[in-house]
């Protein structure tokens, strides 16, 4: 089986998009649920039956894993199978008779506005470079900082662009996200200072040159995307963990909040779906609070009548 995973990835590849987050995770369950399949008795794929399947969700489901990875790792496996399925290297589904958890639905971390405004204010590069001169990213760590809150771009997606990915005459930036779909999203003037003034620091860049590169003159990773915001954070003296996606989960909020259409914030999220995007239609607590105190008539004080 293991040539018909690597044929299945190579598939999903080029003909499912699959990003290179989807074929590195895929990768690992499959390789995953092969060495159970090895371990189990389970010698080819024909041998794949409802009995082996109810025995690997058992198996993962005792390894004490969230619920989401529960359910990834049920993916990963169920999309297999379909393959095979589909190319007639089995004749039955065994999936059809086994019921498939769905997915916990959580509210997504966010910055607040305040949060978000001491985030920018301790990265700015001169007050960084002013507590430590010899530090020689200072512009590139703001302008990725700016780039994902204005622009709410995934990680992925910021490390893939090109410097002629900008547009700094209209203000927008061509993006390539999941199924490489392409996209235009807006891209705010703070931003786009911040990505001219990083661009001034750099020798020989053209429109074929990454936007964000390492020490070496490389395109930065996703890894030192989180390292680089792990520090930022620091920087702001923020105590609760970080991740880079909770800017876009920032971006998102904070427009719906100010009063910006779903649709739109949808279509720059590149969601393929509304009902993705409605996740983020959530209020914080000071919004909510604001809203009611606003709409509801005797909700403040001036507006009940003396006795």
């Amino acid at each position: 089986m293991e040539l018909l995973i690597e044929r299945f990835l190579l598939y999903g590849k080029t003909q499912l998009s699959f990003s290179r987050h989807t074929e590195k995770s895929y990768r690992f369950d499959l390789s995953e649920f092969l060495k159970f399949c090895a371990e189990n008795g389970v010698k080819n794929e024909s041998s794949l039956n409802t009995v082996v399947i109810r025995r690997y969700l058992s198996y993962i489901t005792s390894k004490n894993l969230s619920r989401n990875s529960v359910i990834r790792k049920i993916s990963a496996v169920r999309s297999f199978i379909n393959y095979l399925v589909e190319n007639k290297m089995i004749k039955t589904n065994p999936f059809e008779m086994i019921s498939i958890p769905k997915k916990a639905q959580t509210l997504p971390s966010f910055f607040t506005e305040e949060e978000m405004d001491k985030l920018i204010e301790e990265n700015e590069p001169s007050k960084v470079l002013s507590k430590d001169p010899d530090y020689h990213f200072a512009f590139r760590d703001y302008a990725i900082l700016m780039l994902l809150y204005s622009s709410g771009l995934r990680r992925s997606e910021l490390v893939s662009l090109n410097y002629g990915d900008v547009d700094f005459i209209s203000g927008f930036v061509r993006v390539y996200g999941k199924g490489r779909k392409e996209r235009i999203v807006p891209v705010g003037e703070n931003a786009l200072k911040a990505l001219k003034n990083y661009a001034d620091t750099r020798a020989d860049i053209s429109s074929s040159s990454p936007l964000f590169v390492n020490k070496n003159g490389k395109r930065i990773t996703d890894t030192a995307v989180f390292l680089i915001l792990k520090k930022m954070a620091k920087r702001a003296k923020f105590t609760r963990k970080i991740k880079p996606h909770m800017l876009r989960h920032s971006f998102a909020t904070h427009l719906l909040n100010n009063g910006c259409d779903i649709r739109g914030v949808s279509e720059m999220l590149g969601h393929s779906s509304l009902a993705t995007t409605q996740i983020y239609t959530h209020l914080s607590v000071e919004k909510l609070k604001e809203v009611y105190n606003k709409a509801h008539p005797r909700a403040k004080k001036e507006g009940l009548k003396e006795e």
